[in-house]
């Protein structure tokens, strides 16, 4: 499974949040079922990034967002928003 997440940051806060990230992407890295993590910018957006993974499965995910790991990531990431993170689960119709 798929998961990407768009975060949009006060731009004052981007360093911020780079920071946390490369502080905890090993460890959600080495939560079970994940197999994939990777952080997207965008190209126009300085304030805008992506968070791209792949999942064992959605149980795998579910666990991950009820863990007290994503529950301090989320705590430090959160409050720098501008705008309400979105998310979507996917799932790829090709498998290469």
């Amino acid at each position: 499974m798929i998961r990407i997440v768009k975060m949009t940051f006060n731009p004052e806060k981007v360093n911020e949040f780079l920071a946390n990230f490369e502080e905890v992407k090993s460890k959600i890295r080495a939560f079970d079922g994940v197999e994939h993590l990777e952080l997207l910018s965008d190209k126009n957006n300085a304030n805008i990034y992506f968070t791209y993974s792949i999942w064992e499965s959605e149980d795998h995910l579910n666990n991950y967002r009820h863990s007290d790991l994503f529950k301090s990531v989320w705590a430090v990431t959160k409050p720098l928003f501008i705008k309400k993170a979105e998310a979507w689960s996917l799932e790829s119709m090709i498998k290469m």
